[in-house]
């Protein structure tokens, strides 16, 4: 899951979120926890924002990722994705 989504949870919400199988499941823990979500938040679980978006290369425009979850240094344990384009090599983190 985008970092950016999980701001304003604690690491306790991060790990529950980050172990729900799908958006229903985020959105149902949300109800549980009393969790307040943000517009961006609420359309992305529900399908709507970036977690629905396809993402390509930003360099040759390929569909074709490796997708592996990177824990930023100096964030308390904080992920986000970090992508390796199957077709020309190139890396980064989003």
């Amino acid at each position: 899951m985008r970092k950016e989504l999980l701001k304003g949870l604690s690491e306790e919400q991060i790990k529950k979120v980050e172990a729900c199988k799908s958006s229903e499941e985020i959105l149902e823990l949300a109800k549980a926890e009393g969790m307040e979500l943000t517009d961006e938040q609420l359309e992305a679980v529900s399908g709507g924002g970036c977690l629905a978006k396809t993402i390509k290369c930003p360099k040759c425009g390929s569909e074709n990722l490796k997708v592996t979850e990177y824990e930023e240094p100096g964030t308390g344990g904080l992920t986000a994705d970090k992508y390796t384009c199957k077709k020309c090599g190139f890396k980064w983190v989003g």
